[in-house]
């Protein structure tokens, strides 16, 4: 996507040296840095500090991590310690393990002087698949916001609630929920984004913002509790959101808040779809609500919050009183039931088990 009109993604390879840059997302939204990762612990850190972060751009960084190890040693000792560091740097998002079950696939039967160059390849593909499922996503989501907006009473503008950063910060190039808008966009279709701010890490404030007002995307940021009031009031006509992993049966697990967005869009008749590249997909889990995982995260997040001063400088601040307990549930489950539908690479599908199935019998094989 654009930044001020040049093109980025969130992550590239340096060809003179085989390390890998990323858009460092810790430092966004008033300094637009980038992070050099020259090993597999810079990787690992990288994922776990959040400096990439969103369940596609982990998978790929992940990728990136096996490569960076290979290039320092490529037995089998390490390419098993390997996996086993960058597996438990978060538990969530499914991506993680798919990529690098992928590539470990891709490394285990070959020698090691063959594994580095082909660790690089299979993660420059996992980056490209990437973009492409994105960008189909995209075109399929943009479907079904030209329908909604042939079928609005007066026309648009096209009023869209996001919660999180599900962006093209959170994958390689594009996004998933926003794909869809960039695309309308560009088309230059009348649209608005409601962009939740997304505690604890504000990751809508900070970055949607950020990525949607480069792109010069008309939006406006809101309190997370602020989306049932503009529902009820008329003033959503969709909500777009992402997934770190789906089950099934079409379970969603994804940013803390989004189950409270899908109550509030059932009660109001507003559209709830989840933009889901195919990845996402964990066909060994059955219910959300039972089997994934719930990342807790350090209580520093809600403690604290930083911020740009008057006089430019970056504060830390706590905001909580010294001694109180924290609780920092990092993502939250969205029932099926509550789900409009999935907006894939493949199309507009249903969010149950067998629509999911028929879709990607594919994916449902590597299960």
């Amino acid at each position: 996507m654009n930044v001020d009109g040049q093109h980025y993604r969130t992550l590239w390879t340096e060809a003179h040296a085989g390390d890998v840059t990323a858009i460092d997302q810790t430092r966004l939204p008033h300094r637009f840095q980038t992070v050099t990762l020259g090993s597999l612990e810079d990787a690992a850190r990288a994922i776990e500090t959040m400096a990439v972060r969103g369940a596609p751009l982990i998978g790929a960084t992940a990728a990136y991590g096996m490569a960076l190890a290979m290039r320092d040693h490529a037995d089998d000792a390490a390419l098993r310690a390997a996996y086993e560091r960058l597996i438990r740097t978060r538990p969530t998002a499914v991506n993680l393990r798919w990529a690098l079950d992928e590539v470990r696939g891709i490394l285990a039967d070959l020698p090691p002087s063959a594994r580095c160059d082909a660790a690089y390849a299979a993660a420059a593909e996992i980056a490209d698949e990437d973009v492409a499922i994105n960008a189909a996503i995209g075109r399929h989501g943009l479907a079904v916001l030209e329908e909604m907006l042939r079928a609005k009473p007066g026309g648009g503008p096209l009023n869209i609630l996001t919660h999180c950063n599900a962006g093209w910060l959170a994958t390689v190039d594009w996004g998933t929920a926003t794909a869809p808008i960039y695309m309308a966009h560009d088309a230059g279709l009348p649209v608005h984004v409601w962009v939740d701010e997304t505690r604890p890490r504000n990751q809508g404030a900070f970055l949607t913002a950020w990525e949607l007002g480069h792109h010069g995307v008309p939006h406006t940021v809101v309190p997370d509790n602020t989306g049932g009031h503009l529902m009820q009031h008329g003033q959503v006509d969709a909500v777009i959101v992402g997934t770190d992993r789906t089950t099934a049966t079409g379970d969603v697990a994804n940013k803390i808040g989004t189950y409270l967005k899908a109550l509030a869009a059932r009660d109001n008749g507003v559209p709830f779809y989840v933009a889901l590249p195919s990845p996402t997909i964990d066909f060994s889990v059955g219910d959300g609500l039972a089997e994934i995982p719930i990342e807790q995260r350090h209580s520093f997040e809600v403690t604290h919050i930083s911020g740009r001063a008057e006089d430019g400088r970056i504060e830390t601040v706590r905001i909580v009183p010294d001694g109180t307990p924290v609780a920092n549930y990092a993502f939250d489950v969205t029932p099926a039931r509550l789900v409009t539908g999935l907006i894939t690479e493949r199309g507009l599908v249903p969010a149950n088990r067998d629509s999911l199935a028929a879709l990607f019998p594919d994916r449902l094989e590597k299960n």
